[in-house]
């Protein structure tokens, strides 16, 4: 630990856990108890479970936003062949609209 203040001069934002933690291990019979106490100190000064649990919520985002536009894309190309298809080229629709006029 370094010594403890802040850079405005205060306690640092970890200073809690540290303390925890060092009271934990200063009364501890195997430091294996004081696990708990040193994770978080660790992750208020390091942010790795932070960095991990965002990088992993954004990993979910961009997957699922390539889903939709794939799928935007498929019903896009269905329309696309829906309207392309034989009725109109046989004039089908055209026959019935000069026999009504």
């Amino acid at each position: 630990m370094a010594s403890g203040y802040g850079y405005s001069g205060g306690r640092s934002r970890c200073y809690p856990f540290w303390q925890e933690f060092h009271k934990c291990y200063a009364l501890a019979d195997k430091p294996e108890e004081c696990v708990l106490q040193r994770d978080d100190y660790l992750e208020c000064l390091h942010h790795s479970k932070e960095i991990l649990r965002t990088k992993a919520v954004q990993d979910e985002h961009y997957r699922q936003k390539e889903k939709r536009a794939k799928e935007a894309a498929s019903s896009k190309k269905k329309a696309d062949a829906a309207s392309a298809s034989n009725v109109p080229r046989l004039n089908v629709v055209e026959e019935k609209a000069k026999d009504s006029a």
